[in-house]
């Protein structure tokens, strides 16, 4: 019998991760690499964004790897989309999760999204649209990210307020799902406390929160230490650390799912992931993108004697 999970992980590093990074991962690598995280016990993974390849060339290939993935027994598949024209592709492939991003600073909105929040909202409304123009056993699973939720890098702060109205907006919409993200690492593990608080208590009994935070100033892992204790049961990280945003310049990017693992088993949080496995997958960073540092201090120092795992694996007994 399979053990239920207490905690469920999600790897972003195919998707946020490389979406900058000049250097083209070549598909057949992308694809090594959901297999090899599937193997190590990953139940979900964001493998791509829908996006024209001219904006973003990295996803020139985002059907090939997301229709690799849904072939990986066991995974649930997400996927990036902006907008409609995004959505419909990925409805064609068949991903499990359609994800729309979404900003809550109006000025991050304009200038990663170009578009307004209320513009935004319009383009999610007919997302929701196409997903219940489908039969009740076809429809996919729809997540809003609030981007900025803690801070911007143009608007500075964000209030509450601001964020607990985009993620009502949204879930009068038709919502399964809403993250929230520390996208330029505003956070603290107070404030992510309060505010995941607020949203659970508030939309928690209609959708799954879920949380998504970047290193940026070292408090990635505090501040999902903050969420747990809010409630949230949900995370996304990156194998490595990859990745970041291009308006936090300088900045460590996502937190690292090795050390995010290694936290939530050390909590008692059965996660399911081997993270010794996860290790060797680094390699495939190494190769592809020798250029892109490696994050992480679990891949350095490696696991405390008689460290008591929440997960029972072959190498973590």
């Amino acid at each position: 019998m399979v053990r239920e999970l207490d905690v469920e992980c999600r790897e972003v590093g195919l998707r946020d991760g490389i979406q900058i990074v000049k250097t083209f991962v070549p598909t057949q690598e992308k694809i090594r690499w959901i297999r090899e995280e599937v193997a190590a016990g990953m139940p979900n993974m964001q493998v791509c964004s829908f996006v024209p390849p001219k904006l973003l060339p990295q996803f020139s290939d985002a059907i090939d790897v997301a229709k690799a993935a849904l072939e990986q027994d066991g995974l649930w598949v997400s996927a990036l989309t902006p907008n409609l024209r995004g959505a419909e592709t990925a409805l064609a492939v068949g991903v499990h999760e359609i994800d729309f991003m979404n900003s809550v600073s109006e000025t991050h909105s304009q200038s990663n999204g170009r578009r307004s929040t209320a513009q935004a909202l319009a383009e999610f409304k007919r997302v929701v649209a196409l997903r219940d123009s489908l039969p009740e056993g076809k429809r996919f699973k729809l997540a809003g990210g609030f981007a900025t939720s803690f801070g911007c890098s143009f608007e500075g702060h964000v209030p509450h307020k601001n964020v607990l109205k985009s993620v009502e907006n949204f879930v009068k919409a038709g919502v399964d799902e809403v993250v929230i993200a520390d996208t330029v690492g505003y956070g603290n593990p107070r404030d992510v406390k309060s505010l995941f608080k607020k949203v659970i208590d508030n939309f928690g009994d209609d959708v799954m929160v879920g949380a998504h935070f970047h290193d940026t100033r070292g408090l990635g892992l505090a501040n999902v230490y903050a969420a747990l204790e809010a409630g949230c049961r949900r995370f996304d990280a990156s194998l490595a650390g990859l990745g970041g945003c291009p308006f936090a310049p300088n900045a460590t990017g996502n937190i690292v799912m090795e050390d995010l693992v290694f936290l939530l088993e050390g909590a008692g949080l059965h996660t399911g992931i081997d993270v010794d496995k996860l290790l060797p997958i680094r390699d495939i960073i190494t190769d592809n993108l020798p250029d892109e540092p490696l994050h992480g201090t679990y891949a350095k120092a490696g696991a405390p004697k008689g460290f008591p795992w929440a997960s029972t694996n072959s190498t973590q007994e």
